[in-house]
């Protein structure tokens, strides 16, 4: 993401006026970047910053922000289980998804699970306050790269995204898939997505028969090829 931001001072997390904005990114320089962006908004100011899903579902949940930029990769994981926590929330904040992919293949679920805006990392910082400000009013805010792509789809009357077999993945098994092609072993996602080993070996039985793969080994060639794209894009 093209970052210019102006020196400044670091963010207000006092009782000041302003719309409460809390940032969750993995990258130090990213959520430093987007504070001082924020923060030279005279009605925005940041209440609070995260780098993993279960700090930030904590801190928002303490914080009780008005919107939540969120990175969709969080460490190796996708945020999408973290988009859909944040909307049974009391009062839920509005996600603006920040996002090195700019396909609608993950537009479509990131907005599925809640999200009102999405912005890729390849687009000017601007576009961040404006995708703030739109869903501040209740709008949503689509990068200009993916509104035509979606906008095509819904015309035509069928699901965003059909291109690919993984499109038939669940959330919660593409994140099992993309950690696969990252190079973790079964336990490991299990203590990451917080879930059992044999619960892992189930997603990765569904995977299988989804894709038509015939054993564990062509799954995990599978899911690094996958991977290996998806860092290309």
């Amino acid at each position: 993401m093209p970052c210019h931001p102006a020196m400044t001072t670091a963010p207000s997390t006092s009782s000041d006026t302003g719309h409460r904005i809390f940032i969750v990114d993995d990258h130090p320089l990213v959520r430093e970047c987007l504070a001082s962006l924020i923060h030279n908004q005279p009605d925005l100011r940041v209440c609070g910053e995260a780098e993993t899903a279960a700090e930030a579902l904590a801190g928002i949940i303490s914080a009780q922000p008005d919107v939540a930029v969120v990175d969709l990769s969080l460490k190796g994981e996708l945020a999408l289980q973290l988009i859909k926590d944040l909307q049974a929330l009391q009062p839920a904040p509005a996600v603006v998804v920040l996002s090195m992919h700019d396909e609608a293949f993950y537009a479509e679920r990131a907005l599925r699970n809640g999200a009102r805006g999405y912005v890729t990392k390849r687009e000017a910082t601007s576009k961040v306050i404006e995708a703030i400000r739109a869903v501040m009013i209740g709008r949503l805010f689509i990068s200009p790269s993916l509104a035509t792509q979606l906008a095509e789809k819904l015309v035509g009357g069928g699901e965003f995204s059909t291109a690919s077999p993984i499109a038939g993945l669940s959330d919660r098994e593409l994140e099992v898939f993309d950690l696969l092609g990252q190079g973790w072993e079964s336990r490991r996602i299990a203590a990451k997505l917080q879930i059992g080993a044999k619960t892992v070996q189930s997603y990765c039985e569904r995977i299988k028969e989804k894709l038509g793969l015939e054993n564990s080994a062509a799954l995990r060639r599978a899911a690094v090829r996958w991977v290996e794209v998806e860092r290309e894009r």
